[in-house]
């Protein structure tokens, strides 16, 4: 089994930055890939970026294109989303996952693993 915990959400004004974290304890998560996702209130959960086990290959919703960066330190067991020009529209509760295999998917019912989330609010 694999715990997630996220952290780093919070309050930011729109146009600011913020840096997601996603420790991974039980079990290591460096043969795994990695997902971010998010649900903003009364609607569906989305797909926010990826990458696969190393690193190596990442991909981001078009949303989040050229501002959310999501990379990893599997030495540390994190993986992280570095969140920059943020918009009110950002305003979600995000979660971490991690798949069953090396590569990342686009679908969140292809993750077993999930961490409990955290809110980031943009104010504008």
């Amino acid at each position: 089994q694999v715990q997630l915990v996220e952290s780093g959400g919070g309050l930011v004004q729109a146009g600011g930055s913020l840096r997601l974290s996603c420790a991974a304890s039980g079990r290591a998560v460096s043969p795994y890939g990695a997902g971010w996702f998010r649900q903003a209130p009364e609607k569906e959960r989305e797909f926010v970026a990826a990458l696969n086990w190393d690193g190596g290959s990442t991909y981001s919703a078009d949303s989040v294109k050229g501002r959310f960066t999501i990379s990893r330190d599997n030495a540390k067991n994190t993986v992280y989303l570095q969140m920059n020009s943020l918009k009110p529209e950002d305003t979600a509760v995000y979660y971490c996952a991690a798949a069953s295999g090396p590569y990342y998917s686009l679908r969140a019912s292809e993750y077993p693993y999930w961490g409990q989330g955290t809110q980031v609010t943009v104010s504008s």
